[in-house]
């Protein structure tokens, strides 16, 4: 097992009368990684997939609850979001049974379906997990060796069934794909047209890197442009993108409200537009370097709960930064390259009007950038 970096976080939780809740997409390692934790404890697991679990678990009162618990004090509940109305049951094992550490797992539908809003508000600590970050790969197989497989995690994604089977990355990418991308969404949205959402995860697969025009979606795909907008929303509370705002603070010509959307997982990008070349035959190589920094430095804020802001940085003028990063007075700018030798044109409107020095991030220094 890849050890995770919340592993010591979640432990350091117990026993503060709250239940600990871990969200994240399917196949991260949730399950995996709560029952590393309670490898030495005696607990009590109950499986959200079982359809005797949910029918047991839905609709219970407190008495029916202490038979099933019994003397156990520690409790995991996997694939809650399965479960019929399972957020009062856990408010009532967090608010009567104080001696039991409730945990509970659940995909991206656990947090649509708003089963860790209202019962559980100030009842729960809750965790985020994503694909396996590039620390926990290189904690895991040593420096040097992480740093061979570049390429392959930049092609093939951090998921940690893909980077335990070297050499079955295409077909294991392509199933996950298919059930990641579309199970929870189709199962927990009254989606119409599956086929568009489909289309418009390819058009961003595409895109990634580029500012985003709802308007231009709206015309490619042959729908309304409140269309695009909701499905794009589904699809970044379901981790399969998310999005980098533009910033602007100062000057007249500043981009100031357009965005571009990345993927949490390249692997999960190539499989969708079924691209796995090697990157020194590949036109889109600068966009998947930016896209694999970011989403690396986004797991590193997220893992240390920090309070960041991210953006990138234009002009009507196309000057043009890569990523921005504010936390509270202070302003980092950073710049991507895959070729160190390339030459990179900073703009100085940008370092002059925020007094920042942009740095030049690429394949020799990129490990100070994400853990920095």
């Amino acid at each position: 097992m890849i050890k995770r970096q919340l592993y010591r976080q979640i432990e350091k939780k117990y026993h503060k009368g709250k239940a600990i809740v871990l969200v994240g997409p399917r196949q991260v390692g949730k399950t995996t990684l709560i029952k590393k934790i309670l490898e030495d404890k005696t607990y009590l697991f109950l499986d959200g997939d079982d359809l005797t679990i949910r029918t047991l678990l839905e609709n219970t009162n407190t008495e029916q609850l202490r038979s099933i618990i019994g003397d156990f004090k520690f409790v995991f509940i996997d694939e809650a979001q399965r479960i019929p109305n399972i957020d009062l049951t856990l408010k009532i094992i967090t608010d009567q049974f104080k001696e039991v550490q409730l945990l509970v797992s659940g995909s991206s539908a656990f947090e649509l379906k708003n089963l860790t809003n209202e019962p559980l508000t100030g009842r729960k600590f809750q965790f985020n997990l994503l694909p396996i970050s590039w620390k926990e790969f290189e904690d895991n197989i040593t420096f040097v060796k992480a740093t061979q497989q570049l390429e392959q995690r930049i092609l093939y994604g951090m998921y940690p069934d893909i980077i335990n089977n070297l050499g079955d990355e295409v077909e294991l990418l392509t199933n996950l794909a298919d059930s990641y991308l579309y199970k929870d969404i189709l199962s927990f949205h009254n989606i119409k047209k599956p086929e568009t959402l489909e289309k418009l995860v390819q058009a961003l697969a595409y895109q990634i890197g580029q500012e985003v025009s709802f308007n231009e979606l709206s015309r490619l795909l042959g729908v309304d442009k409140n269309t695009v907008s909701t499905y794009i929303d589904i699809l970044e509370n379901n981790y399969v993108i998310f999005r980098l705002q533009s910033f602007s603070k100062n000057l007249r010509t500043e981009i100031k409200r357009n965005q571009k959307i990345y993927f949490y997982d390249l692997g999960i990008r190539n499989a969708v537009i079924k691209d796995f070349k090697p990157l020194a035959m590949r036109q889109d190589k600068g966009m998947l370097w930016e896209n694999f920094l970011i989403v690396e430095r986004l797991k590193t804020n997220l893992y240390n709960k920090s309070f960041a802001k991210t953006y990138f940085w234009r002009t009507t003028r196309q000057q043009e930064v890569d990523y921005i990063e504010t936390l509270y007075d202070s302003i980092k700018a950073f710049e991507f390259k895959w070729n160190r030798k390339q030459k990179v044109k900073i703009p100085k409107t940008f370092e002059n009007t925020y007094n920042v020095k942009v740095e030049i991030v690429d394949s020799g220094n990129f490990r100070s950038f994400i853990y920095k």
